[in-house]
């Protein structure tokens, strides 16, 4: 039975209020081929360097491949992912996820773009990122390739400039569980929904109303992925959806499957990367 493990890191307090979570991802080798090798959306970008073996995911009808040593970014996924190591042999993998806050901050890139994309980071910043690269394949431990990575982003970090608009309408879908509208957005800031939208997907790929649909989601598929029995959690469904129906369209969306489907399949990859 392949066994997996997620080992948390404690950012750079710096980096700290732009990172979502920050791990070690290590795999024994490929899941069985009937086991479901599920990656439900987060809204997090991802920056992953593969340390041993490599990886291959999955999104909608796109295959992405990353060879062992190479550093990526996912952008904004809003669909579900299919993810195993490249080759059935022992994986190790560096995972920083930015929050919504801290992408744009550090990479001046076309965020739509990248949207449901995996793009190595030579091909997004050139020379700076494979000279990375190099060092980051060269270091002998994975505590020296996450300072690596961490002395990066706070050099990046530091000619980043700020967009207050956006950054008060993240908070307020975060604080909100993705409950606030459009409209509540354009009441608290003064600005027109187009005016919102361009300047979400300037900075995350997708628009305001995108992120709470996948904010929102997230907040029940934390609890369900604890193992949460699905009748149990009605009324966690009802504080986030209108009906059973806009709950069910949601959750084939997010994860491919119905609830009772997935939860009879539900595996440690499924699980882990959203409770760990």
């Amino acid at each position: 039975m392949t066994a997996f493990r997620f080992s948390p890191v404690t950012p750079h307090p710096v980096l700290n209020p732009y990172i979502a979570k920050m791990y070690v991802f290590e795999s024994s080798g490929r899941l069985p081929a009937l086991d479901r090798k599920l990656i439900v959306p987060n809204a997090n970008f991802k920056l992953t360097f593969t340390c041993r073996n490599g990886l291959v995911a999955r999104v909608g009808d796109k295959t992405f491949v990353q060879k062992e040593n190479e550093l990526s970014l996912t952008g904004l996924i809003d669909s579900p992912v299919n993810l195993d190591p490249r080759d059935d042999a022992q994986t190790g993998t560096i995972i920083i996820e930015f929050n919504p806050l801290g992408a744009y901050r550090l990479f001046r890139l076309s965020y739509a773009g990248v949207k449901n994309q995996i793009v190595g980071m030579e091909d997004l910043l050139g020379s700076s990122s494979a000279a990375l690269q190099s060092q980051l394949a060269e270091a002998k431990t994975v505590a020296s390739k996450l300072q690596l990575l961490q002395n990066f982003l706070i050099k990046r970090l530091e000619k980043a400039t700020e967009d207050p608009i956006y950054d008060y309408c993240i908070r307020r879908i975060g604080d909100s569980g993705g409950m606030i509208s459009v409209a509540q957005l354009e009441k608290d800031t003064g600005y027109s929904s187009r005016w919102l939208h361009r300047k979400f997907s300037e900075h995350l790929g997708t628009g305001a109303k995108n992120l709470s649909e996948l904010v929102r989601f997230k907040q029940f598929y934390q609890v369900y992925s604890t193992g949460a029995d699905f009748q149990n959690l009605k009324d966690h469904i009802y504080r986030y959806y209108y009906d059973q129906s806009h709950f069910l369209r949601a959750f084939k969306r997010f994860t491919g499957h119905t609830p009772t489907d997935l939860q009879n399949s539900m595996n440690e990859l499924a699980t882990k990367h959203y409770t760990s």
